[in-house]
C-alpha cells in the first residue's frame, strides 16, 4: 500500500543568515546523508510555501509503501544538524492513502 505524507516544516532565521553557499552545501548532506540512504524506497520532493502561507515555509511531500524507512529517514533529520542547530522546526505531519477507499473496497468486496 503506498502512502503519501507531508511534512510542514520552518526554516529559522539562524538558517536564513547562513550564506547561499553555506545553504547550498547543506542541502547537498541533506540529499546525500538523510535522503541518500532512502531513495531506493522514499520518494522526497521539497517545496517552498513562505509565499502562500504564514504557518510554515516549506513542506516536503514523500510517497512509500515503507513506513518503517520513512520512520528511520525522519530519526536521521532529526538527528542532523538541521534540527540540532535550530534551523528547522517540523510543524506537523500528514499521513494519507491515495484512494485509500478503493484498497478498503477491493479487500472487502
Amino acid at each position: 500500500m503506498k502512502f503519501a505524507i507531508i511534512v510542514r516544516y520552518e526554516f529559522d532565521l539562524s538558517w536564513l543568515r547562513l550564506s547561499r553557499q553555506e545553504r547550498a552545501a547543506n542541502e547537498e548532506v541533506f540529499q546525500k546523508d538523510i535522503v541518500g540512504p532512502f531513495s531506493d524506497r522514499l520518494s522526497v520532493r521539497d517545496f517552498d510555501a513562505e509565499a502562500f502561507s504564514t504557518a510554515y515555509s516549506d513542506f516536503l511531500l514523500i510517497e512509500t509503501d515503507d513506513l518503517k524507512a520513512y520512520y528511520f529517514f525522519i530519526e536521521k533529520l532529526r538527528d542532523s544538524d538541521f534540527i540540532a542547530r535550530g534551523w528547522v522546526r517540523l510543524h506537523d505531519i500528514t499521513i494519507g492513502i491515495p484512494d485509500g477507499y478503493k484498497e478498503y473496497e477491493n479487500d472487502h468486496a
